[in-house]
């Protein structure tokens, strides 16, 4: 297994420059996640990766070899897509010794490589299977297979839960995160969905029109964003932020009945701020009259209360307990200031 380097990265599709010199160290034996929104590179730069997309300028290093100008063939990655892209009149044993067979290795070969993928898989029960005959989790495992029995150095997904029902993606996190597990293998995986990010990563690189944000591990980049737009993408429902201003040392945020201290080096007085609060950092205060309650969504052992302030601002609270709030209630909220994150509210950047 390899780790995978890229330096000063970029990609151009005629005048337009969509990654924009990315510099990035994946370690051996790492899995690395790549979110952001729609548009923002990540599929591209997996891409490049894997030598579907030529790289316009940098280096590509899987191991110790410049693999930037090579053949997808020859960079020793296997790559899983959304769609499964199954041999539909193959059964699943061929499917995942289809790759072996063409490049001539022998039937033993073959054989051994399909059996310890399957068994990796638990796919034994399915060898004689065609994918008609197979769940949507199932040919995925399939899809997975196929890239195992290769033997890659590094392995890419690209999205590849998306065409999964919401069950079905629990399981499937949970069979990569165990594969990732036995195989020890380089992993680096694109997805738009929070919950796959902050639960399969070692290390998520968090991109925005072709840049990068923010690199670092799921909780620290939940805990310690460096900015407003990677605090607001990682955590799901997302950082509530609130405008407000520097008063004497403090911050006052309309709405709030008391002004906020904070352990940072605030800027002048008057200068205008966002102060960024998850929705576990704040509690309701049913004895104040600043909110109204849209809604309650109960999902069981927590829910979210989703507040409207008097300047239509909009606010999620997080509640657990026996009480819960109810929709069409005014009222006030509570404050955790040791867990707020204060931004500059023209550069968006952390103020610390």
């Amino acid at each position: 297994m390899s780790g995978v380097k890229l330096s000063n990265i970029t990609k151009k599709y005629g005048d337009v420059q969509v990654i924009h010199g990315i510099n990035l160290d994946i370690k051996d034996g790492e899995f690395c996640v790549f979110v952001g929104p729609s548009g923002c590179g990540k599929s591209t730069l997996l891409r490049m990766v894997a030598g579907l997309e030529e790289t316009t300028a940098g280096a590509i290093t899987i191991g110790d070899r410049d693999v930037t100008g090579e053949d997808p063939a020859r960079r020793g990655v296997a790559m899983v897509f959304q769609t499964y892209a199954l041999y539909p009149h193959m059964t699943v044993q061929e499917n995942m010794g289809f790759g072996l067979r063409m490049n001539g290795y022998p039937k033993a070969i073959i054989k051994e490589k399909v059996t310890e993928a399957s068994r990796i898989l638990k796919l034994d029960d399915y060898l004689k299977r065609k994918p008609a005959a197979l769940s949507g989790g199932q040919r995925q495992r399939v899809s997975i297979g196929r890239a195992i029995v290769r033997g890659p150095e590094v392995f890419l997904f690209d999205e590849p839960l998306s065409n999964l029902d919401a069950e079905l993606r629990v399981e499937m996190r949970v069979e990569i995160a165990r594969l990732h597990k036995e195989i020890g293998a380089t992993m680096i995986y694109v997805t738009h969905d929070q919950v796959e990010a902050m639960t399969l990563a070692d290390k998520i690189v968090v991109l925005r029109a072709g840049v990068i944000e923010q690199v670092g591990a799921p909780m620290d980049l939940y805990r310690d964003p460096d900015n407003k737009f990677v605090a607001g993408f990682i955590g799901s429902p997302a950082m509530n932020f609130l405008s407000g201003q520097v008063v004497e040392g403090m911050i006052e945020v309309p709405g709030l009945q008391n002004s906020i201290k904070m352990d940072v080096t605030l800027p002048a007085d008057g200068t205008p701020v966002e102060l960024g609060l998850r929705p576990e950092n704040l509690a309701i205060d049913i004895n104040g009259d600043t909110h109204s309650i849209e809604m309650t969504e109960s999902l069981g052992g927590v829910s979210y209360a989703y507040l409207v302030g008097a300047s239509g601002e909009k606010i999620v609270v997080e509640e657990r307990g026996n009480f819960r709030s109810q929709a069409g209630t005014i009222v006030g909220l509570k404050v955790d200031a040791d867990s707020a994150r204060l931004f500059d509210k023209v550069t968006e950047v952390r103020i610390r």
